[in-house]
C-alpha cells in the first residue's frame, strides 16, 4: 500500500497532516470527509455543487488539469481564488504526496 500526506491549513495557519492510500481509488473529498473535515460534498461528488471547493496552497504544478466539469461549476462560483479545486474531482495519487490544501466550501 502507498501512503501519502496531505496537509490541510486552518483558518489560524496550522497544518494538520492526513496520511491518505493511494491504491484505493478514493478521491479527495471522500478522505476530507473521513477525516471529519467540513466537506459537505452535497452532491456526493458529481461535481454538481462545489461543496468540496479547495484551494490548493503548495503542490498545485505536480497535479493534473482541472477538469472540464470543475471549470463549468467554478463559472457559478461569485469568487474563484487561485488553485482552485473540487476535491472530488482529485484522486489520490503519489504525486499529491506533500500537497498544502485549504477547504473553501459554499455551503
Amino acid at each position: 500500500m502507498s501512503i501519502i500526506t496531505i496537509f490541510v491549513e486552518e483558518v489560524n495557519g496550522i497544518r494538520t497532516p492526513i496520511e491518505a492510500p493511494t491504491d484505493m481509488n478514493l478521491s479527495l473529498m471522500e478522505i476530507l470527509k473521513a477525516s471529519d473535515y467540513d466537506i459537505h460534498a452535497t452532491c456526493g461528488g458529481i461535481a454538481m455543487c462545489a461543496t468540496c471547493h479547495i484551494q490548493i496552497l503548495e503542490g498545485e504544478e505536480a497535479l493534473k488539469e482541472a477538469s472540464e466539469a470543475e471549470w463549468v461549476l467554478f463559472d457559478t462560483l461569485p469568487t474563484i481564488p487561485t488553485g482552485s479545486r473540487l476535491a472530488c474531482q482529485m484522486r489520490l495519487v503519489k504525486e499529491m504526496d506533500g500537497l498544502v490544501i485549504r477547504p473553501l466550501a459554499f455551503a
